[in-house]
């Protein structure tokens, strides 16, 4: 039941953002107004595909949480 899709992809440049700014997994949750899950951000800076809406909700909570600007392609890879 392999579908080829390379799910795990490495740590994501979201990692090293959220590392310079010091923000942790909690500041993003609790910086969305989306529901947002620890497991989610975690998921995200170590390269673990997420789907487009997820991924969407991880930039917001990390412009919110970061008060920056940075889209899609400035915190992941994929």
């Amino acid at each position: 039941m392999k579908s080829g899709i390379e799910r795990n992809l490495g740590e994501q440049p979201i990692a090293r953002l959220m590392a310079e700014r010091e923000l942790r997994a909690h500041d993003l949750v609790a910086a969305s107004g989306r529901p947002l899950t620890h497991k989610a951000i975690s998921r995200a800076c170590k390269g673990r595909r997420l789907t487009p809406h997820t991924r969407d909700a991880v930039v917001a909570a990390f412009n919110r949480a970061a008060d920056e600007t940075l889209g899609r392609k400035d915190l992941f890879t994929y």
